[in-house]
């Protein structure tokens, strides 16, 4: 397995020059507004087919967790359940909802910060993916920073029994960014990881793409990103 992902990993650093043919990628995606997490309990089943009473708004990026229920393995809903959601509910100040609750969290949209986000074609369970951030000589950054980078399934409204468009955490990768991985001769700072994230039992990779963001010391989101892929990739 070792050697997979090794050799998973060396591919994906090859084919970093060329992804803008063979990835998908948040490259000229307008920066959200808004993220609006809706966490909603493995135990209520109810909640995943109750439509949602907000509208669809461009400006908003939408996230869908599922969080353990009281019953474990037993839950209606414990095939998708993301343990990283009692984290990221722990961040935000939350208690672990009984049916289901929303957060929404303001998007500064920094305009010296830049956020991008990529992921490679399905290969043998795994994903590649990135997240990187340049951040102008002058952006003034609270450090440690952190980055999440969510392995998320795309279902349209009217598919797996749910009435509202979703983007279902499948996996997770969180992230600490004390020192930037290099300094541009303008005083640009990089910060980016590149990792393989498992493609979970019952995900349909051709639904599959990559949203992260970027917090600062203060716990503010600095900026968002998701990926969207090219007619072509995600036709197959």
């Amino acid at each position: 397995m070792r050697r997979f992902l090794a050799s998973l990993l060396l591919a994906l650093c090859a084919a970093h020059s060329a992804w803008s043919q063979s990835s998908c990628s948040s490259d000229a995606q307008p920066t959200p507004a808004t993220l609006l997490e809706r966490f909603m309990s493995a135990d209520c089943e109810a909640c995943w087919g109750a439509p949602h009473p907000l509208r669809p708004d461009p400006r908003t990026l939408s996230i869908d967790w599922i969080a353990p229920g009281a019953v474990g393995a037993d839950a209606p809903l414990s095939a998708a359940v993301s343990r990283d959601a009692a984290m990221r509910l722990a961040e935000l100040g939350l208690e672990a909802p009984e049916t289901s609750l929303d957060s929404r969290t303001k998007v500064k949209r920094k305009p010296l910060v830049q956020l991008r986000v990529a992921h490679g074609k399905a290969l043998g369970g795994y994903i590649g993916a990135t997240i990187e951030l340049r951040a102008g000589a002058r952006a003034r950054l609270r450090k440690p920073l952190n980055a999440w980078l969510l392995l998320v399934e795309t279902l349209p409204a009217g598919v797996e029994g749910t009435p509202v468009a979703r983007n279902l955490v499948r996996n997770t990768l969180f992230l600490a960014w004390n020192q930037p991985d290099r300094v541009l001769k303008d005083g640009r700072q990089v910060f980016r990881e590149l990792r393989p994230l498992n493609i979970p039992e019952g995900a349909r990779p051709e639904r599959l793409r990559v949203i992260g963001w970027v917090q600062d010391a203060d716990g503010r989101v600095l900026s968002a990103a998701q990926s969207v892929c090219p007619p072509a990739m995600a036709a197959q």
